[in-house]
């Protein structure tokens, strides 16, 4: 009677779950920083917020009846992963009978596990770089981060102290607004999603047509696209929805593609002469005549030469 009843009920805000859900997808949101805007909006409307270990497990409550996952490794539209995978295909030239390997390109983002291939008769720095570009073409969209292997097509060098990169390769980065991250040598894990991707690919896309001829890189690609088509609309078996369902929800976070698809650049160096007219595959092309005597860069593709 002096002291009143020692239970008093605490109506407190339940934080607003979907929207929770849809920032920690986010570059760079924590659970701590929601947790301070939750208290922020609680002390505007004068409504009662939970402590940060309680707001924590409510989160953790909801996602896991969403069967969703809070320890999220990659954030949507943040990487792509790439490789080419070890096994290789047959292609038969039907003029002569002989047999030529195919390589395939794998790319794969890593948060949804939407993947894209391609084969080539090589993988040299053409088929390198042309299969980067036909990939962010096909994801509609560019990542902000682009981990490779350490492929001399694509890291002249890697180490702990010094990281040099292919200038084509880097060019290409620059173009679509990405940074390149090579994996750290010996360090698997650093492309265990691409590098899982290719196993699976292995078994699933490359085994189901290994009995089949083909006599042209053309005809290949297009089964593999229509494999791949079914690879990513196939369900999860312990989670709910695909890699294309996952993915559609990624690709609202990838960069826009530039206006213009990357043109592979071919390097030389070139003395400029006293007529001031560098001669390149078979053509002269004038100079500033201030620069006679001095070496320049000759960067060459397909439409332009600079």
């Amino acid at each position: 009677m002096l002291f009143g009843s020692k239970h008093v009920n605490l109506t407190r805000k339940l934080p607003d779950f979907e929207y929770i859900e849809k920032e920690l997808l986010r570059t760079g949101v924590t659970k701590v920083q929601l947790w301070h805007e939750y208290c922020e909006e609680c002390r505007i409307t004068g409504e009662i917020p939970y402590q940060s270990t309680q707001f924590n497990e409510l989160i953790h409550q909801h996602l896991m009846q969403k069967k969703a996952t809070m320890t999220l490794e990659h954030q949507p539209g943040e990487t792509m992963m790439v490789d080419w995978n070890g096994k290789t295909m047959n292609i038969i030239n039907p003029s002569d009978g002989t047999v030529h390997k195919a390589y395939l390109f794998v790319a794969t983002l890593p948060w949804s596990g939407y993947t894209y291939i391609e084969a080539f008769l090589s993988m040299n720095e053409e088929a390198w770089i042309e299969a980067h570009v036909n990939a962010y073409r096909y994801f509609n969209g560019v990542t902000r981060k682009l981990i490779s292997d350490n492929l001399k097509t694509g890291v002249t060098k890697n180490t702990k102290d010094e990281l040099i990169l292919n200038k084509t390769y880097a060019e290409l980065a620059e173009h679509y607004g990405t940074a390149i991250i090579p994996a750290r040598v010996r360090k698997p894990k650093d492309k265990a999603a691409v590098e899982g991707t290719v196993g699976i690919i292995t078994h699933k896309i490359m085994a189901k047509l290994r009995d089949k001829q083909y006599f042209s890189l053309y005809e290949l690609n297009k089964d593999l696209h229509l494999q791949l088509k079914e690879f990513n609309d196939t369900p999860f078996q312990k989670k709910e929805g695909s890699r294309s369902s996952y993915f559609q929800n990624e690709q609202t976070y990838l960069l826009p593609l530039p206006k213009s698809p990357y043109e592979l650049a071919e390097w030389k160096v070139a003395t400029i002469p006293s007529n001031y007219h560098v001669f390149i595959d078979g053509k002269y092309y004038s100079c500033p005549y201030q620069s006679i005597g001095k070496k320049a860069d000759v960067r060459i593709t397909k439409n332009m030469i600079i």
